[in-house]
């Protein structure tokens, strides 16, 4: 059983995020030819040409080739999905690519659908912005586990058990999870982790025609992009980092801060609420109003809300994912009030639907492969918190812990040394990625800038802040990053 206090549990790891591209029309583009470089064994990867073909509302996209393992240049390859929306009315500067995060969320649809509303007219008319999914992600090489319907059972699952029974029904949905993912995409698994996309990154970059990256990266793609710069420093021209990763931490301490951020978080829904006519919580106190949200999670675990839209059961897994869903935005929190104020009438529709997003259903009841190449790259770049033993393990409600394939990685400081400036920015009442990890990522890298936003909701950019807009867009330009201590007040 979940309570408020403790909603955050081994499982938010995979818990918590954010297609495939139409075939466009045949009249192709094709990046100028350029010089076969990089890495021993890698030229014929560097010295690539991208084909460019229209896919529709003005963006082309292309395939990038890869190898499937970088010690083995030679063997198999992959295949990375990109799409691109040109620069037009300026002084073109080069490529933005940009990453949403996850790890699991696509780059190709974020590009899609965010490059014209989240980056100004000055950004798209200096740089193409530049989308792509990572190796394992969305169109390129995807990793492929549960079936819609195994997905619809596991998301219901409880994830803090309070009986033998509900803990090795959990343990038997990891083992059966992280089987599935061996079944079924056994040979990419040892190869998706964080390093490996950073140098796939890397072959974009020689493909675009840079000879440095200019890359936007939110929550994990701050993480990616870090990697990147430490992997190549030299090759940096501006790196944005926004809601940051900190890379010293373990999986344990990531999911300990994570739950201290939407525990800030959810007093700030709370308080936000009883500013309102329609907030359901009437005593317009934080403690009561938590107590009330745990007798909610404890009905719940006992017996589902109301769920008149289709058969799914809407109980306490589903619920607490709701809110966590809606806590990542101050956009959501109005339908979040009106969650509650359902739930509290015993219906649990609205809660379904944002679980839904929040698990990435479609309306059609599939899935997109977010969860399932989160937990791949999750699970290949954190050890896993305790040694697998076999049958004799008590039982976990971690899938990492039965991942067919161990971590090469540990946590470590990333300092990018070589690099120029590198621009951190944290929001001081981030859930997902709280403030103190952006301060920490700052301090890491050799030349990390921090900007700070005094706001709420996960990540800044592209927001309603305009001095954090400002700030970016002027770096990305100028690559000068705004004075050390930089403050931006709450919108």
């Amino acid at each position: 059983m979940r309570r408020l206090a403790g909603l955050i549990t081994p499982l938010i790891i995979g818990l918590l995020s954010a297609g495939l591209l139409a075939a466009g029309p045949a009249n192709a583009h094709t990046a100028t030819t350029r010089t076969a470089t990089g890495p021993a064994g890698l030229s014929a990867y560097y010295g690539q040409r991208l084909a460019w073909s229209a896919c529709g509302g003005g963006f082309q996209c292309a395939k990038l080739k890869v190898p499937l393992d970088y010690a083995k240049p030679a063997g198999a390859g992959i295949q990375i999905a990109v799409t691109r929306l040109r620069a037009r009315g300026g002084k073109r500067l080069g490529s933005l690519l940009v990453n949403p995060g996850g790890p699991g969320s696509s780059g190709v649809q974020f590009a899609r659908t965010s490059a014209r509303t989240v980056f100004p007219a000055r950004i798209r008319s200096r740089f193409d912005i530049v989308g792509f999914d990572p190796r394992g992600v969305g169109a390129s090489a995807p990793v492929r586990c549960f079936t819609s319907a195994q997905f619809d059972a596991y998301f219901a699952l409880d994830g803090t058990p309070d009986t033998r029974a509900e803990r090795k029904r959990l343990d038997l949905a990891q083992r059966v999870f992280a089987r599935s993912c061996q079944a079924n995409s056994g040979k990419l698994l040892p190869h998706v982790g964080t390093p490996d996309a950073a140098r796939d990154m890397d072959v974009l970059r020689a493909a675009l025609g840079e000879s440095r990256l200019t890359y936007l990266g939110y929550s994990y793609g701050t993480y990616l992009g870090a990697t990147y710069a430490d992997l190549f420093p030299t090759k940096v021209r501006a790196m944005v980092l926004d809601g940051a990763i900190d890379p010293t931490k373990s999986s344990a301490e990531l999911v300990s801060g994570q739950g201290g951020g939407f525990g800030v978080a959810f007093t700030s829904f709370l308080k936000d609420c009883f500013k309102v006519k329609d907030c359901p919580f009437r005593t317009h106190r934080i403690g009561p109003s938590v107590k009330r949200v745990d007798a909610l999670l404890r009905r719940t675990d006992r017996a589902p809300l109301r769920n008149n839209a289709d058969g799914r059961q809407v109980n306490e897994a589903i619920v607490t994912n709701g809110i966590l869903t809606s806590l990542y935005s101050q956009e959501s929190w109005p339908l979040l009030r009106k969650a509650f104020a359902q739930a509290f009438k015993g219906d649990g529709e609205i809660f379904l639907w944002l679980s839904d997003q929040g698990n990435n259903r479609r309306p059609d009841a599939t899935y997109t492969n977010d969860f399932e190449a989160r937990l791949a790259v999750n699970c290949l770049d954190h050890p896993a918190k305790r040694a697998r033993t076999g049958r004799q393990s008590p039982p976990s409600a971690n899938p990492c812990d039965y991942w067919p394939v161990r971590s090469r990685t540990a946590p470590k400081a990333l300092h990018a040394r070589g690099s120029g400036p590198i621009l951190v920015v944290g929001t001081v009442r981030d859930p997902a990625t709280p403030y103190a990890w952006a301060r920490s990522l700052a301090s890491q890298l050799s030349k990390g800038v921090l900007l700070t936003f005094d706001g709420d909701g996960h990540t800044a950019y592209g927001g309603p802040s305009s001095c954090v807009n400002t700030a970016v867009d002027r770096y990305l330009i100028t690559r000068v990053p705004p004075k050390k201590g930089t403050v931006c007040p709450k919108v």
